[in-house]
Parts: structure tokens; C-alpha cells; sequence
């Protein structure tokens, strides 16, 4: 009930800093959450968490997140207290799921392990904790949609899957920095999928922005020492799923009712991990089903996969969800920043923790290219649209 704890006192702008270990491979040291280097604990445990009596805090956050009634809490100078507790947790969790989800590969074998299932059996780790959610008293509602609305949501979920599994698989066959690299480029894919299928008009401002974009990309190619084509190519796949997934959803949300009948972001995102998971299942099961032996003799004779495995896929749902939380407090600037802010942290984070090259070239490619979607995001406010 760890993350359970977490994601409460994130939404009710109580900053908690617990003390848990990974393992990582070779000689890498594990680290406390505050930072510090810890002994292995190699059953991946967490400190003593006290379960809260009550969820009512949790259900005013996510009222505040929709437009709701606002959150109770002292006035102040104008700091949005519960808005800075959603964007450390969110940091945080992004944080923390690169790192558990890389050590938990690098345990399983890499790129020739069990990548898929290991995807798969996250969003399922994710989808259990999301129903627990369902069940816990006075938490969250059960959506109450139709057999349309679930044929609705498949296309999310189907293009959910299909970037969560591309995502996994780029990060297990390269260095995590590179692939997210790689994926700060999503705006490119976006721009062009959206101009292509969906209709969507893109500013020649926003075009010309692409250039460092991709340029980023090609010199952060260039510096990795560990470069891998597969890395790029499952990293961008990533991107081509993530773009068609947001423009899926932008499509499902203009459904009329259907926001009041799923109830609100966290149940849109529920759905559409458990959607994706019976996706990821069945791909699993045809590329990597002849393996599945051996993936139970992992978990039985691997206690640091184990547990940075199953920790991987409550820091994937949490962070997530406290995302989509975040952004719907925000302005688009806001965001942007954030999301450029953090995709910096995660970068430089994981690599030092995982001793990841960081190569003066991808260093550069990194900043070009995280910088030009920084000014993708911010360019038509800036110069207007034309």
C-alpha cells in the first residue's frame, strides 16, 4: 500500500519523503529517496508506512484537478501548496519508474529478455492498483459508462499499449537518457500524424521549431557511446503511438456526456490502462509466450527484479496519473516548462545514478533538442499564429 499512501499525500499537498532501496547492476550503489547511499536491501523493501483512516483528502485533490469545488487550505501568499505537491510527486514517480523499470531489464536479460511481458505486466500492476481504487471505501467512483463507451476508449488503449510497449522495449535495448531523448521528439511525430490523419494545423513557426528538435535528436545519436538502432526505432515508434493516442483521446473527450459518465481524470486513465493491458497481453503472449517459464523462475529466484519489477509499475500508474492532475491545473506555458524541466532532471538523473555516458555531444543534443520543444510549445504565443 505504499504508492496507495504516496499518491493520497501528494493529492492532499503533504510532502512525505519515505526511505526505500533498489538494486542496481554491477557497481552501482542504491540510493534513499532524500539521495543518500544506502546498504542493498535486496528485497527491494520500503520503510513503515502508517495506512491513512481516510481517503477524503484524495477525492477534493481530483475535484480540484476536474474544475471542481476548490481544495481546502489555508490562504497564503499566493503558493498553490497541493499544484508544487503534484509536481514533485510527479517528478518524483517519473524519477523513480526509469530507474526501477531499467534495473528490472538489465535483470531480466535486456532487450533479450522478457521486455513485453514485463511491459505488459506493469500496466497490469497499474490496472490492479487502479480497481483497488474502485474498491476502497469513499475514494474514487466507478465510472459508469456504456458498451459504447468502452468501444470508445479502445483506440486510446490500443495506441496506450503500443506506446508503453515501444517505450519499454527502446529503453531496455539502450541507455534510458538516449531513449528519452529520443522521445522528447514526440512533438515532431505529433505535428506531422496530426497534420496527416486528424486535419490539425501547424504554424510555420511550429515547423521551423522542428529543426532543433530532430537536430537533438541526431547529435544526442551521434554522442552515445551505447547507440543501438533499436533504441531509436522502438523510441520512436514510442513517439508514433504517443502522438496517435493524444489525438484519439482529444476525439473520445468531445463524445457528448462522456466525461461525466467516466467521472473524471483518473478513471479516463484507469480505463485506459486496463484497456491497455489486455492489448499488451495478447502480443506478449504470441512474441514471448514460448518464455514464460523462464520469466517465473525470474521472479522466483530474483528478488531484485521482483521487487524493482512490481515497483516499476506502481510508479508508472502513479506518475501519470498525478500528470494528467497537474496539466489540468495549468496554463500551456506552465506545462511547457515543466515538461521541459522535467524531461532535464530525468535525463541527467538517471544517467548519473545509472552511470550512463554523458558524452559532451549528447549533453549538446540533449539541451538543442529539448530546447526546441520547449519552443514548439511556447513559439505561437510568442509570434502569434499565422
Amino acid at each position: 500500500l505504499f504508492l496507495f499512501v504516496v499518491v493520497i499525500l501528494a493529492m492532499s499537498a503533504t510532502i512525505l519523503l519515505p526511505s526505500w532501496t533498489f538494486a542496481a547492476q554491477g557497481n552501482i550503489a542504491p540510493r534513499s529517496l532524500t539521495g543518500y547511499r544506502v546498504p542493498v536491501d535486496h528485497h527491494g523493501g520500503f520503510g513503515k508506512i502508517v495506512d491513512p483512516r481516510s481517503t477524503l483528502s484524495f477525492r477534493r485533490a481530483e475535484a480540484s484537478a476536474e474544475g471542481g469545488a476548490p481544495v481546502e487550505a489555508k490562504k497564503g501568499p499566493g503558493i498553490d501548496i497541493v499544484l508544487m505537491a503534484y509536481f514533485f510527486f510527479w517528478y518524483l514517480g517519473n524519477y523513480y519508474y526509469n530507474i526501477t523499470n531499467k534495473v528490472a531489464l538489465v535483470q531480466a536479460g535486456g532487450a533479450a529478455g522478457y521486455p513485453l511481458t514485463i511491459a505488459t505486466l506493469q500496466l497490469g500492476v497499474g490496472g490492479l492498483f487502479g480497481m483497488l481504487l474502485w474498491a476502497y471505501p469513499d475514494t474514487r467512483k466507478l465510472p459508469q459508462i456504456t458498451f459504447d463507451d468502452f468501444k470508445r476508449n479502445l483506440p486510446v488503449g490500443f495506441c496506450s499499449a503500443g506506446a508503453h510497449m515501444a517505450s519499454v522495449f527502446a529503453l531496455s535495448a539502450g541507455a534510458v537518457s538516449f531513449g528519452q531523448i529520443v522521445k522528447a521528439a514526440e512533438p515532431a511525430f505529433a505535428a506531422l500524424l496530426g497534420t496527416m490523419f486528424y486535419k490539425a494545423k501547424i504554424s510555420k513557426a511550429k515547423w521551423l521549431c522542428l529543426i532543433p528538435v530532430i537536430g537533438g535528436v541526431v547529435f544526442a545519436s551521434l554522442g552515445e557511446l551505447s547507440f543501438t538502432w533499436a533504441a531509436l526505432s522502438t523510441a520512436g515508434l514510442a513517439n508514433v503511438f504517443a502522438a496517435f493516442k493524444a489525438n484519439e483521446n482529444k476525439k473520445l473527450m468531445t463524445t457528448p456526456g462522456l466525461k461525466d459518465r467516466i467521472g473524471g481524470v483518473g478513471n479516463q486513465f484507469a480505463l485506459s490502462i486496463l484497456n491497455a493491458f489486455l492489448f499488451c497481453a495478447v502480443l506478449a503472449a504470441v512474441l514471448e509466450g514460448y518464455k514464460f517459464g523462464g520469466f517465473i523462475e525470474l521472479i522466483r529466484n530474483n528478488p531484485i527484479f521482483l521487487s524493482n519489477f512490481i515497483f516499476s509499475g506502481l510508479w508508472f500508474y502513479a506518475y501519470n496519473e498525478l500528470a494528467t492532475m497537474t496539466i489540468k491545473r495549468t496554463n500551456a506555458v506552465t506545462q511547457s516548462v515543466a515538461n521541459t524541466a522535467k524531461r532535464v532532471i530525468v535525463i541527467v538523473g538517471v544517467a548519473i545514478v545509472l552511470r550512463e555516458s554523458l558524452d559532451p555531444l549528447k549533453l549538446f543534443g540533449c539541451f538543442i533538442g529539448i530546447g526546441g520543444v520547449f519552443l514548439y510549445s511556447v513559439i505561437d504565443d510568442i509570434v502569434g499564429k499565422k
